[in-house]
């Protein structure tokens, strides 16, 4: 279990209602924001309300965009459209999770139609999904770590996926309470079978990459 995902992170600034936008690493930019002020933040950067503190993010670098873009393209098919698997699922990239008076953007996340028959008409995701998958970084790991898993567990999320394309390793957990527990860590070039997506044998090696020229 990981209770201690639900406490604070050495960036944190106790006293400081804001900062300025850091372009290399997320941040907290205010405390005691609202909805209007994660408007606010520029459309370049991923903007987040995590117990009344707003995060900015960069836009993430190519080793995250290419893994979560192999992930989603590998999960789709058989998963949402029912091409080679039994399909079931919605699967979207960075939605916009409304969690009480949280707003999360995962980078993938996925829904069981029996419980989400239809996406929304507009941006806001309020049924919280069965699984998400956050894509690390060395600018973001302490964000989706310290402050956002705890948020998915205490919102009942069920399956949590944290991948690291730089070290290459792929973090399984279960929601379990108001933690997490891990069940599954693989890398490198290890083929898996892991949930919730047990019918697919996952390549890791495609969500790296090419290995460099």
């Amino acid at each position: 279990m990981f209770g201690t995902w639900a406490g604070g992170d050495a960036h944190e600034e106790p006293h400081a209602t804001a900062r300025p936008i850091i372009q290399d690493m997320s941040a907290r930019i205010r405390e005691h924001a609202t909805y209007q002020d994660l408007l606010k933040v520029p459309d370049n950067m991923v903007a987040e309300l995590i117990e009344g503190e707003l995060f900015a993010s960069p836009r993430p670098a190519g080793a995250h965009t290419n893994a979560s873009s192999a992930l989603g393209a590998l999960v789709m098919p058989p998963f949402q459209f029912g091409r080679g698997g039994p399909g079931g699922w919605w699967i979207f990239d960075e939605p916009e999770l409304h969690i009480q008076s949280n707003v999360l953007v995962p980078d993938l996340a996925g829904w069981r139609r029996e419980r989400m028959p239809e996406y929304p008409k507009n941006h806001v995701f309020a049924i919280v999904p069965d699984w998400i998958c956050e894509i690390t970084s060395p600018g973001s790991g302490w964000l989706d770590r310290l402050k956002k898993m705890p948020v998915y567990a205490r919102a009942g999320i069920v399956h949590a996926w944290l991948i690291d394309p730089e070290q290459q390793v792929l973090e399984v957990y279960r929601g379990e309470g108001d933690g997490w527990h891990l069940i599954a860590t693989d890398g490198e070039t290890e083929v898996v079978r892991v949930p919730p997506f047990e019918e697919l044998a996952l390549e890791l090696a495609l969500l790296w990459g090419p290995p460099p020229s």
